[in-house]
């Protein structure tokens, strides 16, 4: 089992952890959660022996293997296939030592230990799954969304968010009794994240995971760690069931606190009567005592949950789009390629649209066009008049200057849009605005670079929320928000008067705030006449296909012989 005792860790002058105690038994699924910056990230750290706790014991048994993904980016041109299959440890350390020992054979023929040595590394290698690794690991390469025919591409050639997915793959690949997860989702689109949570639940080994998906975390865990003023708080069952078993913890300690204070208040105002009377003065002492022996029930901190809201537009132009016949795509070398093409659709004021499709369909190519980043490579796109558009675009964070801090930038976007949004644009009235979104003195004037993730995509909301957009294009939002801030993007979401249209792997979000759906895939957009569990089970058809498509493909691929015995059955 895992086992943390008063452990005590520091990083700096912030104390993460302090005396903090754990404990997780062998097979045991756990959900790592707390606010952004709490330390779950460096808990990991902890684990695989990168940080050293500075009290305390930190222990898990000597013989885990440990599998965990590399959080650097992967620069090598060896192929998909290839990559993944190098994260099988002990199958690389068994093909190492099947070299060594053909080359001692080849150096003395006639020496039966290297004989035999030759011949206990293959019986190794075929305990180990030699026989199989190429479909496994293409299994998994498919399973999160890569064409079949990109299985033998460089891994130099994928774009950072898909070398991250060989990353994720990897680790998967490598046979291991604890697997540690850091946000493996961030990465993913939804098609991608259903086929993970099915290979997650027959994971047969211990496995903690950090996400910030509440639907992941409730299908893949069934115990809950809660990283809380710098102690570790376990709760049996997963994120649902902590957050209901926290709610009642936290009412209870509000009520057992408020009633303790009921009874000090009655106890110090016999002392502050008779303290100064000889006659009660051991009376009195013994009250204040009685005090100081008290074991003191914490009070409730009120938590620094995140809230903002979204202020009336300026106008509800209706339509707010007309689309009629147009063409999605980009241009390369010239020549117009077309992604998602013929759409004819209209967006009314007031619609909340989820737009669902699986990583290269186009989604993104739709929501840039809208956004007017892209040109529509044929048809019409009419804006109704007074369209103000909100957009929140997956790379949205890189567009922030690093050296620029939060007060520049809004100072910036005043002089820019300030008449249009009919704001205060002086420079109070801005550091106060950027309060709201949790801005304190403090981080205001402090560089966007050295910010968290989540600290830049709250800016990014600022930027947006600031200038009263009544079209919101929200393109996966929610890939650097925690729990909260997530809870409290869904509850703004719900308070805009606006238009929405929403891509994004959460579904909790997606379930609270889209009231239909339109679907990318295969070069068309569609009403998608369902909802997200249907669309689920829609993509367990679309794998069931795609399984086909890559059995077919694999077949004549250049690792086919050592890998078709086992494709069928790692594709299934």
């Amino acid at each position: 089992m895992i086992t943390l005792k008063n452990v005590v860790l520091r990083r700096g002058a912030k104390q993460l952890l302090d005396r903090a105690s754990v404990v997780v038994a062998p097979g045991e699924r756990v959900g790592l959660v707390g606010r952004n910056g709490v330390g779950k990230s460096s808990l990991f750290r902890l684990l695989d022996g990168t940080l050293a706790e500075d009290a305390g014991e930190v222990s898990y048994p000597r013989q885990w293997r440990l599998a965990q993904v590399a959080q650097d980016m992967p620069e090598t041109d060896e192929g998909a296939t290839a990559f993944v299959i190098g994260g099988d440890t002990r199958l690389a350390a068994l093909r190492e030592a099947l070299e060594i020992a053909e080359r001692d054979f080849e150096r003395d023929p006639d020496d039966p230990d290297a004989g035999m040595a030759i011949a206990q590394a293959h019986v190794d290698l075929a305990d180990a799954g030699e026989h199989d690794a190429v479909a496994r690991a293409q299994a998994l390469i498919l399973g999160l969304g890569f064409g079949s025919d990109e299985l033998e591409r460089p891994v130099d050639g994928f774009s950072g968010g898909w070398r991250m997915r060989l990353q994720l793959a990897r680790a998967l690949m490598c046979p291991s009794d604890l697997l540690l997860l850091d946000e493996p989702t961030n990465h993913l689109d939804l098609d991608a994240l259903v086929w993970l949570e099915a290979w997650l639940k027959g994971y047969g080994g211990t496995m903690l995971v950090i996400s910030h998906d509440r639907e992941f975390l409730d299908a893949v865990t069934d115990v809950t760690v809660h990283v809380d003023n710098a102690r570790l708080v376990r709760y049996g069952g997963n994120y649902s069931k902590f957050e209901e078993l926290r709610s009642v913890q936290l009412l209870q300690q509000e009520a057992a606190f408020a009633k303790q204070q009921e009874r000090i208040a009655h106890l110090q105002r016999f002392i502050d009567r008779f303290k100064a009377k000889a006659s009660k003065a051991r009376q009195a002492q013994s009250r204040v005592k009685a005090i100081e022996r008290m074991e003191k029930v914490a009070p409730m901190l009120a938590s620094a949950d995140f809230e903002f809201e979204f202020r009336e537009p300026l106008s509800l132009p209706n339509p707010m789009l007309s689309i009629s016949r147009a063409d999605f795509g980009y241009v390369v070398d010239g020549t117009p390629r077309v992604i998602v093409g013929g759409v004819s659709r209209s967006v009314l004021g007031g619609q909340r649209i989820g737009i669902l499709g699986a990583n290269g369909q186009g989604k993104s190519t739709f929501v840039k066009t809208i956004a007017r980043d892209l040109a529509a490579l044929g048809g019409e796109i009419t804006e109704g008049r007074g369209l103000s558009i909100g957009y929140f675009a997956q790379q949205e964070l890189d567009v922030l200057s690093p050296t620029d801090d939060p007060l520049v930038h809004m100072v910036r976007l005043a002089r820019e849009t300030g008449a249009a949004a009919r704001e205060a644009t002086g420079e109070q009235a801005l550091r106060a605005f950027l309060g709201s979104f949790n801005f304190g003195a403090d981080m205001i004037r402090q560089p966007v670079g050295t910010m968290s993730g989540g600290e830049k995509a709250r800016l990014v909301l600022a930027m947006m929320v600031w200038q009263r957009p009544n079209l919101l294009l929200l393109d996966e939002p929610t890939n650097h928000l925690d729990l909260v801030t997530r809870e409290a993007l869904a509850m703004a979401l719900n308070r805009f008067e606006g238009t929405l249209m929403l891509v994004s792997h959460d579904r909790a979000l997606l379930r609270s705030v889209c009231d239909e759906f339109w679907l990318v895939g295969r070069g068309r957009l569609e009403p998608f006449d369902g909802d997200l569990d249907d669309y689920q089970r829609h993509l367990l058809e679309e794998s069931r296909r795609l399984r086909e498509e890559a059995r077919g493909a694999a077949a004549g691929g250049p690792h086919a012989e050592a890998g078709r015995a086992g494709l069928g059955t790692a594709l299934s």
